[in-house]
């Protein structure tokens, strides 16, 4: 059995940090429309919220020394926070500070997280749960409980964008009073010179890898949550439905971005192998015969989450289904071993069926 060898982390180009952050993209996008159009707007709504207050816990005090924030009034830090941050990941923000104490975020059309036309598929209620699951809780999280977040506009409403100010009131705040909304109001005009930057010690390299977590970590997060509301069996069909059509949307886009040309299973295999190296994990590709199997080491996606209900990578596992059914219809991707359950490595089998004429 010939094996080719493994495509490394140290091997990662800029194309395979772009195609993997274009298609986690893409499937937290779709997780979201496939919520709404098959589990209904509070459904969605109610795992959006969960999504970004786990996130919220996970990384927003966390990131303030990375990103150069200490000693910032809180407002301010708030604010710039969400500017950096976002900014990291590919998104159009602007910030402007008024005062210590009022600091203004608007996120500029078009929107990272409802790219092209799925915007019009978004209710108002999915994206006033962002704000419920990150915005909000900032002050508590800062043990500030007089910093709170005041929502100006918002994209979903046909206004200019998402825009908002934090803002330090007088009194400590009660638990709705966190997130408010006052349309009309509008931001201050952004001025490049006056925002914050980030410490010289964000390379270039850096930040792409930076931009690819981003778009990874909504994933990580979100595929073990569609088990905790729905349960495992729902969260499966959810994740796999969404992770298939991302998958065959996304293929030939993301399979230009991986190098990866040709036809039949050794295609497809490379195309396996180059994308795990853009997440951040070692692959091999060998021959079994008249098939091809994949050998995948890690799972940088879900390091550290174990153990994890066998829904998460069902799920994940779609977006490969759907792939496989654009680069080739009549090949099946066979599943022979899984890290989740206790194997050293996943391993998937490549072949094309034998057909009679």
């Amino acid at each position: 059995m010939a094996t080719a060898p493994a495509i490394s982390r140290q091997e990662t180009d800029a194309g395979a940090l772009s195609a993997v952050a274009g298609l986690y993209h893409a499937y937290f996008t779709g997780l979201i429309l496939t919520l709404v159009t098959r589990r209904g707007t509070h459904d969605a709504a109610e795992w959006v919220f969960r999504v970004f207050r786990h996130q919220h816990h996970e990384k927003f005090l966390s990131s303030f020394d990375k990103l150069g924030l200490k000693g910032m009034p809180d407002a301010v830090a708030c604010a710039a926070y969400h500017y950096l941050s976002n900014s990291i990941g590919g998104v159009t923000v602007e910030f402007m500070a008024e005062s210590d104490r009022k600091a203004w975020v608007n996120f500029v059309p078009p929107r990272w997280i409802y790219p092209g036309a799925t915007i019009c598929g978004v209710p108002s209620e999915v994206s006033r749960a962002i704000l419920r699951g990150w915005y909000a809780h900032n002050g508590v999280s800062l043990g500030n409980p007089r910093l709170g977040f005041v929502c100006t506009a918002q994209t979903t409403d046909g206004q200019h964008g998402l825009s908002g100010y934090f803002l330090e009131h007088d009194r400590d705040l009660g638990a709705e009073e966190r997130l408010q909304f006052r349309p009309g109001e509008l931001a201050p005009p952004f001025d490049a010179a006056k925002a914050p930057r980030l410490p010289e010690a964000w390379s270039a390299a850096r930040l792409a890898k930076a931009e690819r977590n981003y778009a990874m970590e909504y994933i990580r997060t979100g595929l073990p949550r569609l088990a905790g509301i729905f349960g495992p069996a729902e969260a499966a069909h959810l994740g796999r439905v969404a992770g298939r059509l991302i998958g065959a949307q996304l293929y030939r886009e993301t399979a230009a971005r991986l190098a990866v040309q040709g036809a039949g299973p050794e295609a497809f295999g490379a195309f396996m192998a180059r994308l795990a190296a853009g997440e951040g994990d070692e692959a091999t590709v060998s021959q079994d015969g008249d098939a091809v199997l994949v050998r995948r080491v890690g799972w940088r996606l879900m390091r550290g989450l174990e153990p994890l209900t066998p829904c998460v990578f069902e799920g994940w596992n779609g977006l490969l289904e759907g792939a496989l059914a654009v680069h080739d219809r009549f090949s099946v991707l066979e599943v022979l071993a899984r890290r989740d359950f206790g194997d050293d490595a996943f391993v998937w089998r490549i072949r094309s069926p034998r057909r009679t004429p």
